[in-house]
């Protein structure tokens, strides 16, 4: 996966997200971290199509990002989402929650819909719970769901914004080592974490952002290791205290 970006820009309203943002990238794994508010999720919404910036150029892999909403829309279902919440519909089964995209979004038949639904469901362990509403689901399998959502249809790039942060410390280690299995399967991944472990053990290229702006990147032994930036240095002295 070639990333490429230059000069990107995004504001809300008078405060800015990213400030004139420049990164070059061929990692497989790319990992966010940083500061909260220092623009992980903004950079990850734009990347993923979500967002659009108000200036500068993406380029993934030879190919800019589409500046229509109608090539954004087709963008987007080349690719996976999965967020701090875990946005499961809440009228609709597990089983349901796979299927609806994948049939109006991907354009699979009903049949083939619940084939690869109960496939991806099986994968991450929920079989038996197929039939559950959300409600019904822990917080770790709510988050399982939604990620055997976002994967089911094979996703060019798995976009992830603190996957984790809702979930207690036992649900985090089990939806980590899911992440980390389809990383090793070769599955293109950005991602933003405060588990600085699992980011060390896991990504290809550390990207260390604060303020709106990339700091510094480097391999994650590199950065862990002996940040080049006061920033990273600080981040770390906190983050890795106890």
């Amino acid at each position: 996966m070639k990333l490429e970006i230059t000069s990107l820009t995004k504001r809300f309203g008078g405060q800015t997200a990213l400030a004139d943002l420049h990164l070059a990238s061929e990692a497989k794994v790319l990992c966010l971290i940083g500061p909260s508010g220092g623009g992980k999720s903004t950079l990850l919404r734009i990347l993923g199509g979500l967002e659009t910036p108000d200036s500068g150029k993406v380029i993934i892999d030879g190919e800019p990002l589409p500046a229509t909403e109608r090539g954004l829309l087709s963008y987007r279902r080349k690719n996976g989402f999965l967020f701090q919440q875990f946005n499961l519909f809440p009228h609709l089964t597990a089983l349901e929650n796979l299927t609806l995209p994948l049939e109006k979004a991907h354009g699979r038949t009903p049949a083939d819909a619940r084939a690869i639904a109960e496939a991806s469901l099986a994968r991450f362990g929920l079989a038996a719970h197929s039939h559950k509403l959300p409600a019904q689901l822990s917080g770790g399998q709510q988050q399982r769901v939604a990620m055997a959502r976002a994967v089911a249809h094979q996703p060019r790039i798995l976009f992830l914004d603190e996957p984790t942060s809702a979930l207690d410390p036992e649900m985090t280690g089990e939806v980590l080592d899911l992440i980390r299995e389809l990383a090793e399967e070769g599955q293109h991944i950005i991602l933003s974490t405060h588990e600085m472990g699992f980011a060390n053990a896991v990504a290809d290229s550390i990207a260390f952002l604060a303020e709106g702006r990339i700091v510094e990147t480097s391999e994650p032994a590199a950065f862990f290791g002996a940040p080049s930036s006061p920033e990273g240095e600080r981040f770390l002295s906190r983050v890795m205290k106890y």
